[in-house]
């Protein structure tokens, strides 16, 4: 809006600076007389201030064109600014949800770690029943709870770790005797004497194996 009004301001600033040369043309061609000079004159007169006039609206016009561009940069440096403020904010996010996450895998972990050896002593009881006594209500019962808490463990994400059959890695088997074997190779595990856990990607115990020498 300020550009255009700057533009018709300069044309008629235009207009009357070419009435001026005219009416100077024509006081030059014609003799001087004293009448027409003093109203030449005058409207020359006229003329100096509204041009006047003129470069003093063109230069508030400037000014405001200025103040227009000064605005918008910081309109756009203020923007920039919420860029970054924003991109900090979704980083501390990220970062407080990998941290409470992390929190939380550590106490889940913990309990985890208490609830194994009862796990333990379920399959070592289990083991020892008969085939005679597999039928009995309580062996019943017993096995069915045992299910029951490893469906629920392995909802969460606890699962166990394969051994028996694998080659061995400290990551997850903790070997704690040497074995001969005729049907694995050195290096593999042949026996299982605990079985290991881990709950999602964390290793929550190691298996305790026997390895081919």
């Amino acid at each position: 809006m300020a550009d255009q009004e700057k533009e018709i301001l300069e044309e008629e600033m235009e207009q009357d600076l070419s009435d001026a040369e005219e009416l100077k043309e024509e006081t030059e061609d014609e003799e001087p007389v004293s009448k027409e000079d003093k109203k030449a004159a005058k409207k020359q007169a006229k003329l100096n201030k509204k041009e006047d006039s003129y470069k003093e609206k063109i230069d508030q016009l400037e000014d405001r064109v200025k103040q227009k561009d000064k605005k918008d940069e910081q309109i756009e440096e203020l923007n920039d600014r919420l860029k970054r403020q924003m991109a900090e904010f979704e980083n501390f996010r990220k970062r407080t949800d990998k941290e409470k996450q992390a929190m939380f895998d550590t106490g889940a972990k913990s309990v985890i770690e208490k609830i194994l050896p009862v796990v333990d002593n379920f399959e070592r009881g289990l083991a020892t029943v008969s085939e005679e006594s597999k039928e009995d209500p309580f062996v019943d019962g017993m096995n069915r709870i045992y299910k029951q808490l490893m469906t629920e463990l392995e909802n969460i994400g606890v699962k166990p770790i394969e051994a028996v059959g694998q080659e061995f890695d400290p990551n997850f088997h903790n070997a704690v005797m040497q074995v001969e074997s005729d049907e694995y190779e050195s290096g593999v595990v042949a026996q299982e004497l605990q079985k290991g856990y881990t709950y999602h990607d964390m290793v929550v115990r190691h298996s305790m194996v026997g390895v081919v020498q």
